[in-house]
């Protein structure tokens, strides 16, 4: 079976990727790589020797399949207390897609980015508690990561709108050649230190602009919050581009 994307809107779009809801299931969110920006474009936009890889290392799909593969072999499930779940492959309208879990609050809306929920509330308490939950399990388990961008997180609330976790959902997978659990234990925790160092950073960057004016970048807001009913007219991809 073919899954037909064309005729929906994504619920939220990347540097690479389009994310839409499963049309027969909507606690899984399906990403399908950007028609506007092919795998030949990615490879491209690199320089020598990463211009010389195959086209398969620049597909994001593979990568995070393979990456969260990895981590549920090695740390169980343990770790889908703060990552979302990944669900393999399905063919879609708009090419292979990668089917993972959507993360929903309790009133059915899908759950606003960490960049968006800091943007709107600030750093209260509630909220600061919980990124100390995020990265205090980060550091405990040791769980390899790129950076941790705040447009990569959310934050799925109860129906009450309480804070019930944050969760990651992209940017997994050691950052280098070497998979992290293969480097000795210091070292390991000074690579985890580093990347929670840079997202504690990140968020005091993001405090510091709220009022000044429009929301920075173009990443981390949903284009619609994924309920039933008619959905906002969103940018298209070359408006965003320009």
């Amino acid at each position: 079976m073919i899954l037909e994307l064309t005729r929906e809107k994504p619920f939220a779009r990347g540097g690479n990727r389009l994310c839409f809801i499963h049309p027969e299931d909507p606690g899984c969110c399906v990403k399908v790589r950007r028609p506007d920006f092919t795998l030949e474009d990615r490879r491209r936009k690199k320089g020598f020797p990463k211009n010389l890889r195959p086209l398969s290392a620049f597909d994001d799909n593979l990568e995070e399949h393979g990456v969260m593969k990895s981590l549920e072999r090695y740390y169980g499930d343990t770790v889908f207390r703060h990552i979302s779940r990944c669900y393999g492959f399905v063919e879609t309208d708009l090419g292979k897609g990668l089917m993972s879990e959507l993360i929903r609050n309790g009133d059915g809306r899908i759950a606003a980015t960490l960049k968006k929920y800091l943007w709107d509330y600030g750093l209260g308490p509630e909220i600061e508690q919980k990124i100390k939950e995020l990265t205090d399990f980060w550091i405990h388990e040791r769980v390899p990561s790129r950076d941790l961008l705040l447009h990569n997180i959310v934050v799925q609330q109860d129906d009450k709108g309480a804070i019930l976790r944050l969760v990651v959902i992209d940017g997994l997978g050691s950052a280098g050649l070497l998979p992290l659990r293969f480097f000795p234990g210091f070292l390991q925790d000074r690579k985890i230190a580093g990347k929670v160092g840079n997202m504690q950073e990140r968020i005091q960057q993001l405090l510091s602009q709220r009022g000044e004016g429009a929301f920075p970048g173009c990443h981390g807001r949903l284009l619609h919050d994924g309920l039933p009913g008619p959905v906002p007219k969103t940018q298209s991809l070359s408006d965003e581009k320009s």
